[in-house]
């Protein structure tokens, strides 16, 4: 029998496992650099649960809790340097704000230092106004009274103001009188600081020239001297020009000592002086050493004696100059003591002025006038004096004092003896009222010497 064909059953395929792997979350950014970091951090052996042949299930699950260890682990890290960063901020912030109010503290204080010094500069300059104020017043107020007293006395001239001022002055209390007293002493101090400032300084530059004329003086002395000393030496170098009898002459050469000894017998032969010369000179060439050797030794000798005599004359020569040059030091002395014996004198002669001077202006100064004592009369020459003074100057206007003054004595010469007595008389007169006066004012003052004793 034909095989019959059996239907072939289908193979049953086998069946994929139904059971999916589960698929892992895709963290964010965050987290994963978070897990990163943990991971970097934490050893493989922390992250990755050993190898089990356990179902893939509980793989999945042990791997979720362990990634999520993980994720804390590195939350809480990441805290912990978020705190030291802030930390960290916060005290370079506080370093920054501490430096900060340093300076403004030093700033304060140089505005407060500042405003200080404005403060007493405004303080002064307001004190100087106020003076300046008070002073300003002081002057209106015068200048009011003296218009009072031009209104009051409007024809009155410089004079008559000055008495009116004088006799307001002395009803003028004592209080009243004292800022302008003041005032015065003030000023006068500063006058006297002036005025002795610029004294001392005429006496410094007065002393300043008297030494300057004392160097001018020794200065010109010096030159004169000078100009002596070489006129002096010029008249010496003019006779050093002429020949000096006492110095030793210059040795003749070898060669001039045979040319005299063969002058003589050249000479005789009629030969002029170029010819003797050039024979001479010609020989002297041919000649051979032995016959030159006797001159030579003579010219040695004599060149060997003027050394010796130039030895001597130069000595004496040195000699002479330090003896001429000790001459003239002594001299210049001489002259130097003189000059200053000038200048001395001139100074004792000043210094005997000044004394004297010094002594008149303190006698002056010691003796007080009293006020009280009796003038002296005028005599009769200045008693015509005054009255022709008064008519020439109305006779001739604007002429000097030294011309009126000449004519007053011209005209006094010109009176008669009538004419003399009347001045004479008035004089007389005069005096015997000053005798008057005088023994009633040395009574009185013999009196209160009596009482004070």
């Amino acid at each position: 029998m034909a095989d019959v064909a059996l239907p072939s059953s289908p193979i049953p395929a086998k069946k994929k496992n139904s059971r999916k792997v589960l698929k892992q979350k895709k963290a964010s950014t965050s987290e994963a650099n978070v897990l990163a970091q943990a991971l970097t951090e934490s050893s493989p052996a922390e992250i990755l649960p050993p190898p089990s042949e356990t179902d893939p299930m509980k793989e999945n699950s042990e791997i979720l809790s362990s990634a999520k260890k993980v994720k804390g682990k590195a939350a809480r890290g990441g805290k912990q340097q978020a705190a030291a960063k802030q930390q960290e901020s916060f005290d370079k912030e506080l370093e920054q704000m501490q430096e900060m109010l340093q300076k403004l503290k030093l700033e304060k204080e140089k505005t407060e230092e500042m405003l200080k010094e404005k403060d007493d500069m405004l303080k002064a300059r307001e004190e100087e106004l106020e003076n300046k104020g008070k002073e300003q017043e002081k002057l209106q107020a015068e200048l009011k009274k003296l218009q009072k007293m031009k209104k009051e006395n409007p024809n009155a001239d410089f004079k008559e103001v000055s008495v009116i001022l004088g006799a307001k002055w002395k009803t003028v209390s004592a209080e009243e009188k004292k800022p302008y007293e003041e005032k015065y002493q003030a000023e006068k101090e500063a006058y006297l600081q002036v005025m002795a400032k610029e004294k001392r300084e005429t006496e410094a530059m007065k002393l300043l020239e008297d030494d300057q004329k004392q160097k001018t003086a020794m200065e010109l002395l010096e030159q004169y001297l000078q100009f002596k000393h070489e006129v002096e030496d010029q008249g010496n170098k003019k006779t050093k020009k002429e020949k000096d009898p006492l110095k030793p002459k210059q040795p003749m050469s070898a060669f001039f000592i045979y040319s005299n000894e063969r002058r003589s017998a050249l000479v005789a032969e009629n030969k002029t002086i170029l010819e003797v010369a050039k024979i001479t000179g010609e020989e002297w060439k041919n000649m051979t050493e032995k016959k030159k050797a006797p001159y030579e030794e003579i010219a040695k000798k004599n060149k060997e004696n003027y050394l010796i005599e130039m030895e001597a004359y130069k000595l004496k020569k040195e000699e002479e100059a330090s003896h001429i040059k000790k001459e003239e030091e002594e001299l210049l002395k001489l002259h130097k003591q003189e000059a200053m014996q000038l200048l001395k004198k001139k100074e004792k002669t000043e210094n005997i002025i000044k004394k004297t001077k010094e002594i008149k202006q303190k006698k002056k100064k010691d003796q007080t006038v009293d006020p009280n004592k009796p003038k002296k009369p005028a005599s009769s020459f200045l008693l015509f004096s005054k009255e022709t003074r008064k008519s020439l100057m109305e006779e001739r206007p604007g002429t000097n004092n030294s011309t009126i003054t000449a004519l007053i004595s011209v005209k006094w010469k010109e009176l008669s003896e009538e004419e003399r007595q009347v001045w004479n008389s008035k004089a007389a007169e005069a005096m015997d009222a000053y005798k008057k006066e005088m023994e009633e004012y040395n009574k009185s003052c013999a009196a209160a010497a009596g009482t004070s004793a």
